[in-house]
């Protein structure tokens, strides 16, 4: 992967500014990326794009394939003629600060309703192509999950192995006769699927145009509530009724004295690789029509994993599997060409980790937040030891911001000794010739971008100067998390223009 000396922001879509409760395809990313463009900014990265499940997180989403419906924007669908402007009133009263998953997912569903029904009677001969189109070249997964969502819905939301067990364990007779029992509903998700595809290219094409970049995100594991495992069980290691046997996360770590319980189920790689790793090159396939360059989220995972019985409570009694190596990257690399991919490598990282990531030819990444705990000088987080093929942050979206990371260390954290904190932050200020009480995140941020590091990525919230209030997401906690929203104040020309001058200084425009 070709990389050019360049600086981004990392800022989830559901961050931005907008009047419908979260962000999404409308107004507020076109706003954002003429800020970025301002800014010289040529990245954008993003969080996985697909449908939230468990906890709201986009790491946790229904389908590894399908996009996410509260992206939508609904003055799209207005502009279309799929709905009326009076359709979207009254607005409800939304938090323009955090997003409330719970009151924006009806409303938005109620509309989508509108949308579809009035697409089935209004639709142009023009439209009604497009949308055969999409739905033909998408039907390996579409059908599987649009099914799969309708099924959710009469079975109350319960996970696919709780429904009744011969669309549990997808008969044949079964899925034709819900099939058809669902057909309005199923249509309805594939409406959904089409315009959240339509105003996707639209806003890509803009980006471009504004030679922006996006930088997409895949997580290696998927949900185990999920139209993927539903429909592909044979792939993941389940009992006879399709709940995992085993399932994912990492051991004890800097997040958590008891590791973190993703509950992901594990795959079955003996199985996934007699299909080719064709499942796999499929999912890599449909990202890169979404972005320009994807995060594999936890890398370290195709050189090994951490198995853990489902039945347990904590991730601490696991054990270390291997994994399918560079073989599926060989695979999709015959498939799709040259892999713009950027490996998530952060973590316990072994030399065999190292040796995968050399061999896939991947670069990996650095975290500023994470260079000076141990005050060693060998640290890869410190800036004099990273090479230009990666990327490097102050911190990312399961950080803490950087001005609350730092005042977390003015106080106790019973997690470590006081020493231990103090420590830090003496070698942060010793290596970064800073005071104590100076602008430590423009400090963390000049380290990142003077840095020889090809990409350097800065979080929204850093840029903002925000505390820990603006956190995106702590790892091992199951709720309160991926709400942060920025208003659109906080995206002026002066912050633009403080972007410009510093990266127009380090050579990254």
């Amino acid at each position: 992967m070709k990389m050019i000396r360049s600086s981004g922001i990392l800022a989830h879509v559901t961050s931005l500014p907008s009047r419908f409760g979260i962000g999404g395809t409308g107004t507020e990313s076109y706003r954002f990326i003429d800020f970025l463009a301002s800014g010289k900014q040529k990245l954008w990265q993003i969080l996985p794009l697909g449908p939230t499940g468990f906890g709201d997180s986009p790491y946790q989403s229904f389908s590894a394939f399908a996009g996410n419906p509260l992206l939508i924007c609904p003055e799209k669908l207005v502009e279309e003629g799929y709905l009326n402007d009076c359709d979207l009133l009254p607005l409800p009263d939304f938090s323009p600060d955090r997003v409330d998953f719970a009151m924006v997912l009806p409303w938005k569903m109620a509309l989508f309703r509108k949308a579809a029904k009035r697409f089935q009677s209004l639709a142009t001969e023009q439209q009604q192509a497009a949308y055969a189109s999409y739905c033909e070249s998408n039907a390996f997964w579409l059908e599987d999950y649009a099914l799969f969502m309708s099924l959710k819905r009469v079975f109350g939301g319960r996970q696919w192995a709780l429904w009744e067990k011969n669309i549990s364990r997808r008969k044949p007779e079964a899925l034709e006769d819900w099939t058809k029992r669902l057909d309005g509903e199923i249509r309805l998700h594939r409406f959904i699927q089409f315009e959240f595809s339509r105003q996707w290219k639209l806003l890509r094409q803009y980006a471009l145009d504004q030679e922006v970049e996006l930088f997409g995100d895949i997580p290696i594991f998927v949900a185990a509530d999920s139209s993927d495992v539903w429909a592909h069980p044979e792939l993941f290691h389940l009992d006879e009724s399709g709940n995992p046997t085993v399932v994912a996360g990492v051991p004890p770590d800097y997040f958590s004295e008891t590791g973190q319980l993703w509950g992901n189920p594990l795959y079955h790689w003996d199985e996934v690789r007699k299909t080719g790793y064709h499942w796999w090159i499929q999912r890599i396939r449909k990202a890169l029509e979404l972005v320009d360059y994807i995060r594999i989220d936890h890398f370290r995972g195709f050189e090994a994993y951490w198995e853990i019985p489902a039945e347990e409570k904590t991730a601490v009694n696991g054990r270390w599997v291997q994994g399918p190596g560079s073989e599926l990257f060989d695979y999709a690399q015959r498939a799709l060409g040259d892999l713009p991919i950027v490996a998530e490598n952060l973590g316990l990282i072994t030399p065999e980790v190292e040796k995968l990531l050399q061999k896939c030819g991947f670069p990996g990444m650095a975290v500023l937040q994470f260079a000076f705990a141990g005050a060693d000088p060998l640290c890869s987080h410190l800036p004099h030891n990273f090479s230009r093929k990666l990327v490097a942050y102050t911190g990312t979206h399961d950080n803490d911001t950087t001005q609350g990371w730092w005042q977390s260390l003015h106080q106790e954290d019973l997690r470590r000794p006081s020493k231990d904190q103090t420590r830090e932050m003496e070698f942060l200020c010793r290596y970064l010739a800073c005071q104590p009480a100076g602008d430590i995140h423009s400090i963390l941020i000049r380290a990142v971008e003077s840095s020889v590091a090809d990409w350097a990525i800065l979080p929204l919230q850093d840029i903002l100067g925000l505390g820990a209030e603006a956190r995106m997401n702590q790892p091992a906690t199951s709720s309160g998390n991926w709400k942060w929203r920025a208003r659109q104040e906080q995206l002026s020309d002066d912050v633009a223009e403080r972007l410009k001058s510093i990266t127009l200084l380090y050579g990254r425009s």
